[in-house]
């Protein structure tokens, strides 16, 4: 049976999640090197990160979903579509300096830093120092899921609220604009693995479209992930700088060379990113979040989804404790909502 729209907002939310806890574990790692360490990773471990003293039980998320929280907590309490403002309202209120560096990451802090002294929403990505990472867009999903069924709007909002994270002239906003148009899409009844990845497509200019073009054309000749990772491999490797696997170029474009291989499968999406090696938090978010979208929980193991709500209750330092459940079901009522004001 077909996932009806409350289960596919669960399924975003919750193999974006799951997909983040598993993937940090192994965050950084070569995939020849998770693949000596541990096999094929397919189950939710503990993990240190950032700060070594704080041993994170099986199921802790990272710090993009501590942005993905963040936004959901401000269409929740709005009731309706957000802005920049409106998140940058929500930052004000419940991030803690102090978690920079322990669970938040260290490049928003400058930008945190910007809305406490009351800069605008929509000014404040201005003043990152790594332009073109991807950290708006692997945490974006809740602007696709307001938008539920309306791509065009998804990527108007996503080019708009990510303002916060990333200069309006920045890439990264471009892949986020994709990202939530393929979101909203694959949240309407009928929509495909192809129906999605053409509406990601059609939302980013031209340049941007050539990159993901190169990426599918590689992904078309696989039908398994795991296969296609060498290839990958040879094309994005970059090991300098700061955040050198964490360019939106990279991490966004191949979570949706995983969602198509995987044929749009949350579970399998999920173990495809964690596996794939680099930035695999974020990968799998990606790509998984898409598939739960489409697809819904169906296929996500229900001991996946119980290990993260029991870590995210214990968590110090998370912005909401809000499980799974609680947070899909809040965004399907704002959607209703949005829905019946039209």
């Amino acid at each position: 049976m077909p996932a009806d729209l409350r289960d596919k907002i669960f399924g975003c939310i919750a193999a974006s999640q799951i997909g983040s806890s598993m993937g940090a574990a192994v965050e950084g790692m070569h995939m020849d090197e998770i693949a000596k360490k541990y096999g094929r990773v397919e189950t939710l471990m503990p993990y240190a990160h950032y700060d070594k003293r704080w041993a994170r039980p099986a199921g802790t998320t990272e710090d993009g979903i501590e942005r993905q929280r963040l936004m959901a907590t401000a269409i929740i309490e709005k009731g309706d579509r957000i802005t920049a403002d409106d998140l940058a309202a929500v930052w004000r209120r419940d991030i803690r300096g102090e978690n920079f560096g322990v669970i938040m990451e260290p490049c928003d802090k400058p930008l945190w830093e910007k809305a406490m002294e009351g800069v605008p929403g929509e000014e404040i990505g201005q003043a990152t120092p790594y332009p073109g990472v991807n950290s708006f867009p692997r945490s974006s999903h809740c602007v696709g899921i307001m938008n539920a069924g309306d791509p065009d709007q998804a990527a108007k909002d996503a080019l708009a609220i990510g303002r916060i994270y990333q200069k309006a002239e920045g890439e990264s906003l471009q892949w986020a604009a994709g990202m939530d148009a393929g979101i909203a899409e694959a949240l309407k009844p009928d929509a495909t693995v192809e129906s999605v990845l053409e509406a990601i497509r059609s939302h980013m200019p031209p340049y941007i479209q050539k990159k993901m073009d190169f990426a599918q054309e590689m992904a078309a000749k696989y039908d398994d992930v795991f296969a296609m990772r060498e290839e990958f491999y040879r094309v994005w490797n970059n090991t300098e700088g700061v955040y050198p696997m964490s360019m939106a170029e990279e991490v966004v474009n191949k979570g949706f060379a995983v969602f198509r291989v995987a044929k749009g499968d949350p579970k399998a999406c999920i173990i495809g990113g964690v596996n794939f090696g680099r930035d695999t938090d974020c990968l799998a978010a990606i790509a998984g979040g898409l598939a739960g979208a489409l697809n819904g929980s169906a296929s996500i193991p229900q001991e996946w989804i119980d290990t993260v709500d029991a870590a995210t209750k214990v968590n110090p330092y998370t912005v909401s404790r809000r499980t799974l459940r609680e947070t899909a079901d809040g965004l399907y009522e704002v959607v209703m909502k949005i829905r019946a004001g039209k």
